[in-house]
């Protein structure tokens, strides 16, 4: 296999069956050692954050696979922290675009509109787009720029979001029979055989989650499930 992007958070591989192999890393985003998904920065080390990742998202991805929602999830190995994946196009130039969903005012949101909403007030998994751009500090985008900028078409950005309300709604009832509740969540899409479906991962570092009024750090989330 052929290292063919170094991530943050993981590395990708191009497989001989013209797959992908993502491998999950023990890095995480945060800032002075401490962990925020928020964050566009490595800021820490958790041993062991790459095989629980990989728990979680394999989980998720599975969940979503039945449900039939279109992922590029192919397989997982636990041990190794990796798992494989179908090769996906993607929107803008390269892995560009990120699209939150969020059902509380919390984090870079909260202090972007806190002069009209108070932290950790309900939100109606409200849908939020933003660039990949470290040096730009991920900046928001609106539908009408994604368009204009040929990153999106307006029908396949309403086929976004309503994917996105669709994963978010399931993963959040999923987390609720656990007794979590999910604050955010961080995703990414591709088209795969022309279909928009869902790629990269769903782990603790791409979400925000509370349990009893605690936000659980990474290596406690990912302790809540099994593959």
């Amino acid at each position: 296999m052929k290292l063919i992007y170094k991530g943050k958070t993981k590395d990708v591989y191009n497989l001989d069956d013209g797959n992908y192999l993502l491998k999950l890393k023990d890095d995480a985003t945060g800032k002075d050692g401490v962990f925020d998904p928020g964050e566009n920065s490595v800021g820490l080390t958790i041993d062991g954050l790459g095989r629980a990742s990989l728990k979680m998202t394999a989980y998720y991805f599975d969940l979503l696979n039945k449900k039939g929602v279109p992922t590029h999830f192919l397989s997982a190995d636990l041990n190794k922290a990796e798992m494989k994946v179908k090769p996906a196009e993607f929107f803008g130039n390269g892995p560009a675009l990120e699209v939150i969903c969020r059902f509380k005012a919390v984090g870079s949101f909260y202090r972007r509109y806190k002069n009209y909403c108070e932290e950790g007030m309900n939100l109606d998994a409200l849908v939020e787009t933003t660039l990949k751009d470290d040096e730009k500090g991920d900046p928001p985008i609106t539908k009408d720029a994604l368009c204009e900028l040929n990153i999106l078409k307006f029908d396949e950005y309403e086929i976004l979001k309503s994917l996105t309300k669709k994963i978010a709604a399931i993963i959040k009832d999923d987390m609720a029979e656990k007794n979590l509740e999910l604050y955010d969540l961080k995703l990414e899409f591709g088209k795969i055989d022309g279909e928009i479906s869902l790629i990269d991962e769903i782990s603790p570092g791409n979400v925000r989650v509370y349990k009893d009024g605690v936000w659980l750090q990474p290596l406690e989330l990912a302790g809540y499930y099994t593959i």
